[in-house]
């Protein structure tokens, strides 16, 4: 049996299946290893030239090895989670509005959080990130 995230019976992680897959299934793929802190299949879906922003131009990192240093610590956070709010697609950028649970120095908190993703080839290519403010729900452990 083949390894992956299936996505409407498509494989995902790493370009397995027989179908191209959409923009929003190749965004829904990465959130999908994203909270699964599977940091390989996560990156299958970016570019290997990919740019990484703070919105709305402060480059973060360029391809995957710049992409995989900001995430290992991010993936070794215990309660790590990105929670779907909505998702739309124009012109292949995908949209995201995500509500990103995480471990912060401060304790277990919460992250409002705006993706845009540029989808070419199968691949995201460019993404955006523009976060709100941090809620803070218990102390540190």
């Amino acid at each position: 049996m083949e390894e992956g995230f299936r996505l409407n019976g498509k494989f995902g992680k790493y370009g397995k299946g027989s179908e191209p897959m959409t923009p929003q299934e190749i965004v829904a793929g990465q959130l999908n290893a994203y909270n699964a802190k599977d940091l390989d299949g996560f990156l299958s879906y970016w570019d290997a030239d990919a740019e990484y922003y703070a919105f709305p131009d402060t480059l973060l990192a360029r391809g995957h090895e710049e992409i995989r240093a900001r995430h290992v610590e991010r993936f070794r956070e215990p309660d790590l989670y990105g929670r779907l709010v909505s998702r739309t697609e124009l012109s292949g950028f995908v949209v995201d509005q995500e509500v990103v649970t995480r471990n912060f120095p401060e304790g277990l908190g919460t992250l409002d959080v705006v993706c845009v993703y540029e989808v070419k080839g199968e691949k995201i290519t460019r993404a955006w990130f523009l976060s709100g403010t941090k809620t803070i729900l218990s102390g540190p452990s």
